[in-house]
């Protein structure tokens, strides 16, 4: 039976580690591994993507593998057949299937019918691909994994939810600060709180994303009020622990959510973030396709 991502729960904690050291040494020797040679991943791609689409893409290919990316307006997906058909089409064709798409029951459905691997490029609940790459970042900076503390600033939207997930599996303590109104439901292995000082207060890394994301736009101007203290700066920064690192999943809006002296400056690993994507997604495909 297939082995499926989508919320990184189906992973167990040995799992989470084995995959963060394999994608160390996977960005160490980029071709090394060659798990995919002459076969083929889908990618289909129902929201906008650069990260993601380059990651996923790219380390398909060193892989050894070839990616066949799906765009809405190629598939009968967008003239009503179903994910049942969808799935039992492509598990004919393709080693595994990405999908980046907003209702998590299309994910959950497709997963139901496919033979082949499902993953979870981005849903409107779930990011486990970039909590992934984001423990990569984290063990990269600090050499272990245990004991680290993350605080998460901001919307309690699908990548606080994933680090939570993900983080508590993997040993990270994850504290999440939003206001009234954008706050995470009790999620197992964090921690909520309002004030973002006080999820700050010692961490490690302090991480933020954007205030207005895909479908909100016609918030937009409130949802910047209501998360105006929830900005990552200097000042924020320097309340956490020593050495403390900024993250940010991308894309970004500097001076929103994060000051560019941040974003751009000494203290913050967002651009190891985004090239880790691809190492931790070539992992978890030989995990999920071996």
């Amino acid at each position: 039976m297939a082995r499926h991502l989508l919320t990184g729960a189906e992973l167990t904690r040995d799992e989470v580690a084995a995959l963060v050291e394999r994608a160390l040494e996977m960005k160490a020797a980029p071709l090394a591994a060659r798990p995919l040679e002459g076969r083929s991943v889908a990618l289909i791609f129902q929201k906008p993507s650069t990260r993601t689409r380059v990651s996923f893409e790219a380390g398909i290919f060193e892989l050894g593998g070839h990616a066949l990316v799906l765009r809405p307006d190629e598939m009968q997906l967008s003239r009503g057949e179903s994910p049942r058909d969808t799935a039992l089409v492509l598990s004919r064709h393709v080693a595994a299937i990405g999908i980046r798409t907003g209702p998590d029951e299309l994910v959950e459905e497709l997963a139901r019918w496919a033979s082949v691997p499902v993953i979870n490029m981005l849903t409107a609940r779930h990011h486990p691909c970039q909590a992934l790459a984001d423990l990569v970042t984290l063990r990269e900076a600090f050499g272990r994994l245990e004991g680290l503390k993350l605080a998460y600033v901001g919307d309690g939207n699908n990548v606080a939810r994933s680090l939570a997930i993900l983080g508590g599996l993997a040993g990270v303590e994850v504290a999440i600060a939003s206001p009234p109104g954008y706050q995470l439901e009790p999620t197992a292995g964090a921690t909520l709180v309002e004030d973002p000082a006080e999820a700050v207060r010692g961490a490690n890394a302090v991480y933020t994303d954007v205030w207005v994301s895909m479908g909100d736009e016609a918030t937009a101007e409130q949802r910047r009020r209501d998360l105006a203290a929830y900005r990552v700066d200097d000042a924020l920064l320097d309340l956490a622990a020593p050495g403390a690192i900024a993250l940010h999943d991308l894309p970004a809006h500097p001076g929103e959510e994060i000051t560019a002296e941040v974003m751009y400056g000494e203290r913050q690993r967002i651009w190891d973030q985004a090239e880790n994507r691809r190492h931790a997604q070539k992992a978890l495909l030989e995990l999920l396709v071996s």
